[in-house]
């Protein structure tokens, strides 16, 4: 019952802060999230799984009972956790905790609201990523959506409300086109009688679909694939389903923005991997190459969008598309190093995408401005701050000894030498050139903004960030370099979750 504790205490958390005194509000919400946090690393150092989810592993914290009947399908409350996700459990716990403290210095109104739909979305995602009935998912994948809505709609920015009801309609459409897909596979699945999602892989892996709407099954599997493929691409986003990315970054708050870009995106990556990757290996051989040209077009696109930016928030959100590139490309690859460098790199974003928008957060906080083209010299007055944002820019760059180097290389390794993937040395070396573009924008944006003399376009005292701002950026900092140090501290994990995969795995 260890994840049935993780969601309740971050929801009976959100409950309650939401009835607290704003003057309290955030305090409360940060001594609340500890215990999620906690509790997950206590989970990840206890965890006794082996092998997949979908594939006939033995899942860690398992729990069980039926829910609902439908017709001739029932549907359960069935949760557990393998190596894919419970990295991505504890990534939640630790980034939710510190988005918290992150928003103690620029919400000043309705502080109650805003931390209790922030543990409120720390339940739904921990939800996601430990639910294995497909209905049981769903409900926690809609319901991030709401205030992760109002999170930006109302803490927003001045054009808060078209970022908001831009990005709900174009994720809401994305999954009622991935809802369909997949109740028409089940349909298909003649021998199915649950939504549960072991046994629905295992169904689609030992013969697929027999048919529906007039389809055959290969077909049917063809279209479902497709489908999934498309409402999960718009949530990572890839390109050319990215435009909603950038004003939801630039209009959400800081703390909105690092659960965005650090946990949000990853539901989508994390759901190609759990349904598209795991149940459709014949799909997978069937459309690698144009998936890998999707994926690598998003790397270079994402990096030339990013370099002509000024402002400092659309540079991190442009590069999170590129980002997500990568573990697209890792995926397509279907190897170890591929797949498993490819959910490595989910964590490793995770962190540094929510390391950037802090440090920008606390940038804008002292300067009220994130324009590169209005400030300059500030290494002088705020020197942690902007060293750790120096720091977490190498990371994205892929300095050796930080997480984004190993993710970035286990990926390229995995995806050179992929045998399922056509001309997988090209797709790689394009690839590989989208790090030449990252540096390029970030030095670009740093040089303007750090160093040199000091230049400042509004009237703003700027001084040393507040102590809660640096270690919580620090925090960050550490855990990137604690994974570029030693990968291993994930990587084995996931890689025994990734084997069956790659492997045809037993059923």
């Amino acid at each position: 019952m260890m994840i049935e504790a993780l969601i309740a205490v971050a929801l009976i958390g959100a409950l309650v802060t939401f009835v607290a005194p704003n003057r309290i509000a955030g305090k409360l919400a940060f001594a609340i999230s500890l215990v999620p946090a906690a509790l997950s690393l206590w989970l990840f150092g206890t965890f006794d799984g082996s092998g997949n989810a979908l594939r006939g592993g033995e899942l860690a914290f398992e729990s069980q009972a039926a829910w609902l009947e439908i017709g001739d399908y029932s549907i359960s409350w069935f949760v557990g956790l393998d190596g894919i996700s419970l990295p991505l459990v504890v990534l939640t716990t630790i980034l939710c905790t510190l988005a918290i403290v992150s928003s103690w210095t620029p919400i000043d109104e309705r502080q109650s609201q805003f931390y209790g739909l922030i543990l409120f979305i720390e339940a739904m995602l921990i939800g996601v990523f430990s639910a294995l009935d497909f209905f049981l998912w769903f409900v926690f994948w809609e319901a991030v959506l709401i205030p992760m809505y109002l999170l930006i709609g109302i803490w927003g920015g001045p054009r808060r409300k078209y970022a908001a009801i831009k990005f709900f309609v174009y994720t809401n459409v994305a999954s009622l086109v991935m809802f369909g897909s997949f109740v028409a596979l089940v349909f298909g699945l003649g021998d199915v009688t649950s939504f549960a999602l072991p046994e629905v892989a295992t169904a689609m892996l030992e013969g697929g679909p027999d048919g529906l709407f007039g389809l055959s099954g290969t077909t049917l599997a063809s279209v479902v694939f497709i489908g999934l493929f498309l409402g999960f691409a718009v949530k990572v986003p890839i390109v050319p389903f990215h435009t909603w990315l950038p004003d939801a970054h630039v209009e959400a708050p800081t703390p909105a923005s690092i659960l965005l870009a650090g946990v949000l995106l990853k539901m989508g990556t994390y759901a190609l991997l759990r349904f598209n990757f795991t149940m459709f290996p014949d799909q997978v051989e069937a459309y690698a190459v144009p998936i890998a040209a999707i994926a690598v077009i998003s790397v270079i696109y994402g990096a030339m969008l990013a370099l002509a930016q000024t402002d400092l928030k659309r540079i991190v959100a442009y590069s999170s598309v590129s980002s997500m590139g990568y573990v697209i490309l890792g995926l397509v690859a279907y190897t170890q190093f591929g797949v498993g460098g490819a959910t490595f790199q989910m964590i490793s974003h995770g962190l540094i995408s929510g390391l950037m928008f802090m440090a920008v957060g606390v940038i804008y906080n002292a300067t009220h401005t994130r324009m590169v083209t209005d400030m300059s010299g500030l290494a002088d007055r705020m020197p942690i701050a902007v060293g750790v944002l120096i720091a977490g820019a190498f990371g994205y760059m892929g300095l050796p000894l930080m997480s984004g180097f190993a993710a970035e290389y286990f990926i390229f390794f995995g995806s050179f030498g992929s045998e399922l993937l056509s001309y997988s040395a090209l797709f790689t070396s394009l690839a590989m050139f989208g790090i030449v573009i990252v540096a390029g924008y970030l030095l670009f944006a740093l040089q303007r903004t750090v160093f040199g003399p000091y230049r400042l376009e509004t009237d703003y005292e700027v001084g040393r960030a507040p102590v809660h701002d640096v270690a919580s950026l620090l925090v960050l900092l550490g855990l990137v370099v604690l994974l570029g140090v030693a990968p291993d501290l994930i990587f084995d994990m996931i890689t025994d979750a990734i084997d069956p995969i790659v492997q045809g795995g037993d059923l």
